[in-house]
């Protein structure tokens, strides 16, 4: 199970491959963990696992890499949140959900790079991968990516805890 190539009317989303530039998008060249993603795509299909992961983002026009989306594991108390309530047990206990991740690099922000790229891949995860729902998380003063989240309907619901920190507000999406 891997995530194709997606196509939008601006960006290609992608699997990254060897050598691509991701300092523009992480702040940093880091080799070790490209090499690890470009290897992990190729080792949960053979597991038959989530393709989790992040994949680079394309601008169609020019090649250039501007950003990275990807699934990912989201491991937190998503019993805390109103919808996601009830069941046996502790709300606060940490239980899994496939989690949605989204970088742009900091010149490109702003554009709708992330919520096109985003887009596109929910659209292949709730259809594709028949996925019952993503979720996004962060911080209550990440009105950047909050913002993401509205633009993609994500319901978004706040921990009335307010920890862990990266809990704070989640954006949620299920398939129609």
């Amino acid at each position: 199970m891997r995530v194709p190539r997606l196509d939008t009317e601006r960006l290609i989303v992608r699997e990254l491959r060897a050598g691509d530039e991701i300092a523009d998008v992480l702040g940093e060249r880091r080799d070790d963990w490209l090499r690890w993603t470009v290897n992990s795509y190729a080792r949960y299909a053979e597991l038959m696992q989530p393709p989790y992961g992040e994949r680079g983002v394309e601008l169609r026009d020019t090649g250039r890499l501007v950003g990275l989306v990807g699934l990912v594991p989201s491991l937190g108390p998503f019993g805390l949140l109103p919808s996601l309530a009830g069941g046996p047990g502790d709300p606060r206990r940490f239980r899994p959900e496939v989690g949605l991740f989204w970088e742009t690099a900091p010149e490109q922000r702003g554009r709708g790079f992330a919520t096109e790229a985003a887009r596109a891949l929910i659209g292949h995860a709730l259809s594709e991968l028949v996925l019952q729902r993503l979720v996004a998380t962060t911080e209550h003063d990440n009105l950047a990516s909050i913002a993401v989240m509205r633009k993609l309907g994500m319901r978004i619901e706040t921990n009335p805890e307010g920890e862990p920190e990266w809990f704070q507000t989640v954006g949620i999406i299920e398939a129609g």
